[in-house]
């Protein structure tokens, strides 16, 4: 049975392709970062520089849409809310009986487990 001979094989005898692929090939394998990893990382990072303004457009768009609420309108309290005075309220907290009380139970919903055994 006959052996592989080895030689390398040359697709075309009239020597190197000069197309734009097979230079581009041959070159890579002689200068991978020039040929391929510096385009890419420049493609990244000029997309990063590129894509910071739609981003900046989006997220102000978005905060146009959302207003943003104080905390009191959030609550829901008008301008028409009484004043509170830390003084006045413990005045009139301890002018209330707080030892007198009845405990109560919260009413339940029809069909809600109420807790008892």
């Amino acid at each position: 049975m006959p052996t592989f001979s080895a030689k390398k094989f040359v697709p075309s005898s009239s020597g190197r392709d000069t197309s734009i692929g097979a230079v581009y090939r041959r070159n890579l394998a002689k200068h991978p970062f020039l040929l391929f990893g510096l385009p890419f990382i420049a493609t990244i990072v000029a997309g990063s520089f590129f894509l910071t303004p739609a981003t900046a457009l989006r997220y102000e768009k978005h905060d146009r849409k959302v207003k943003r609420l104080s905390q009191e309108e959030a609550m829901g309290l008008g301008q028409d809310r009484r004043r509170i005075d830390l003084n006045e309220e413990y005045y009139r907290l301890a002018t209330k009986d707080l030892d007198n009380w009845e405990q109560k139970r919260v009413e339940r919903l029809p069909g809600e487990h109420d807790g008892r055994l």
